[in-house]
């Protein structure tokens, strides 16, 4: 098995971003609880987070070794920070989480370049 991405680094870093969020999705913590209800997400939406988590952290780490799905996980992540850009903006919630929606879809656009 090669892996092909460089550096590999910042891949491992946003894959255990997505676990660590997707646990604490799965049960909701407090933060990420006030969070869905600031920005009014319904119910399936609520749902859906956690897999969707999984889903890129594999996704990440399986585009080590087949890079076009490192990218392609990427770009889904820039999208789904882009809608949750949107849902911040929408609530006019311009607080921590807002920021941190903007910063980890920039850096999930800066990972893909490690895959290319």
């Amino acid at each position: 098995m090669t892996i092909i991405a460089d550096p590999v680094w910042p891949v491992l870093v946003l894959a255990a971003i997505q676990y660590v969020d997707a646990a604490m999705c799965a049960r909701p913590v407090d933060a990420v609880r006030r969070c869905l209800d600031d920005v009014h997400a319904p119910p399936l939406v609520r749902r859906l987070l956690t897999p969707i988590k999984l889903a890129a952290g594999t996704g990440l780490l399986l585009g080590l070794v087949v890079p076009y799905l490192g990218v392609l996980t990427c770009a889904a992540l820039v999208a789904y920070f882009a809608i949750a850009v949107g849902m911040h903006l929408r609530a006019r919630d311009l607080r921590r989480n807002f920021r941190n929606a903007v910063g980890l879809g920039v850096l999930s656009g800066l990972v893909s370049l490690c895959y290319l």
